[in-house]
């Protein structure tokens, strides 16, 4: 489901409204750019169109909204699901156990000082509600069979509060007005929330360069900005806009859009491989080892943006063996440099399902992976070129190809 915020521009306090993912504001009205930044989860508000003598005594019920894509490596090879939910996530009786469709149909509102009235405390961890209420178990494909490894990869969390009111007898829901439990059944309950914390208000980071600037480029989803001016490339951290490594592997004139990897540069304690040629040798790759192979510290390749998981995993290993047929250059701003979505931390959860994928004798490597461990020495962001070929798009080095209109659709994961 795509949900729709109605953010407020910090210069102009004109009403903008962004998609779930956006993290980048550009107001329409005075052009000023900000990156959205929040301690914790982003929280949000279900408009209320009912309410008391005083708003204040609203009442605001969390739901966590989860978005993630899943993968199990087992003996019967990797599966993967997406999840796309809300929960209740307070043991509230005779609340409804999601919001079934009024995210999509309505517009939220983030959490303000002004919003008034308490907020009864999340009780659900993000974590446990992965691992038993996503239904990971009951994948048909693992039921009896032993599993070897678990990620959880573009991880969207975030809290939604309903807004419930009451009258003598009954809780009532702000939204639709209807009642929902009576009073007199909620006796063994605390209705006593917690007001409004300061922590939890959306922040405002300026999108200038701090080396020159310029206003910093990006789509309202991107994670990783870039400035033309000084050819720097900005990812946000809790210290502000953090200047990175980033690298460009340059394109033929048919090139049509650069996408971007994470290059992680990791040594792994279980199959022992430190080196590219030990990865080739451990995966069972049909490929013969170069004199320098066996020098080179292994990298795995994951790609810097969302798209389907079987995707995911095609990319991934496609550019990870073939990687010794990349000479990147230092990064320089070109036209067609897609969004990076995929943040580096999640990318890192993906390097033990990228080395399953790259098995080609799945027995050699897969019951190895409960007891790997990453020793991660260097990461960098890569962009790739690739050539439209009508359908698809395709890395010549690399031979990894992808439909475009799967590039589209993994904007919304």
């Amino acid at each position: 489901m795509e949900l729709r915020v109605e953010q407020r521009c910090p210069q102009c306090g004109a009403p903008v409204v962004l998609a779930e993912t956006d993290r980048l504001l550009t107001c329409p009205y005075c052009g000023i750019k900000n990156f959205l930044r929040s301690r914790g989860a982003f929280r949000y508000l279900l408009p209320a169109k009912t309410a008391g003598p005083e708003r204040g005594e609203l009442l605001y019920v969390p739901y966590l909204r989860l978005k993630s894509t899943l993968y199990s490596v087992s003996e019967n090879g990797i599966a993967h699901r997406i999840i796309d939910t809300t929960r209740l996530g307070h043991p509230l009786p005779g609340l409804p156990p999601t919001l079934g469709v009024r995210p999509q149909a309505m517009k939220f509102a983030p959490i303000a000082p002004e919003t008034g009235g308490s907020f009864l405390r999340m009780s659900v961890k993000a974590g446990a509600l992965i691992e038993n209420g996503a239904g990971l178990d009951g994948w048909s494909g693992n039921r009896g069979r032993s599993e070897y490894h678990r990620a959880a990869i573009g991880d969207t969390f975030s809290l939604i509060y309903l807004p419930l009111d009451r009258d003598i007898s009954h809780l009532i829901d702000a939204v639709t007005g209807n009642p929902l439990i009576e009073l007199e059944h909620l006796q063994s309950f605390s209705l006593r929330g917690v007001p409004f914390n300061p922590r939890w208000q959306v922040g405002f980071l300026p999108a200038l360069c701090p080396r020159c600037g310029w206003s910093l480029d990006g789509e309202g989803d991107c994670l990783v900005l870039t400035c033309d001016n000084c050819d720097s490339a900005r990812e946000v951290d809790d210290h502000g806009l953090r200047r990175m490594e980033w690298l460009v592997q340059p394109g033929g004139p048919d090139t049509s859009v650069y996408l971007a990897f994470w290059k992680i540069t990791a040594a792994v304690s279980a199959p022992a491989i430190s080196s590219f040629g030990d990865f080739i040798e451990r995966c069972n790759q049909p490929l013969l080892p170069g004199p320098h192979w066996r020098d080179q510290a292994m990298s795995y390749w994951i790609p810097a943006f969302k798209v389907r998981p079987r995707t995911f995993l095609r990319l991934a290993r496609a550019v990870t063996v073939s990687q010794w047929r990349l000479r990147p250059e230092e990064g320089h701003v070109v036209p067609g440099l897609f969004p990076v979505t995929l943040a580096e931390k999640e990318a890192r959860q993906a390097v033990k399902v990228t080395l399953a994928a790259c098995a080609v004798s799945p027995d050699a490597v897969h019951p190895a992976l409960p007891g790997a461990r990453l020793k991660v020495t260097a990461r960098s962001l890569v962009f790739l070129p690739f050539a439209d070929h009508g359908y698809e798009l395709v890395q010549p080095h690399t031979g990894a190809s992808v439909p475009g209109n799967v590039l589209r659709f993994g904007r919304k994961l």
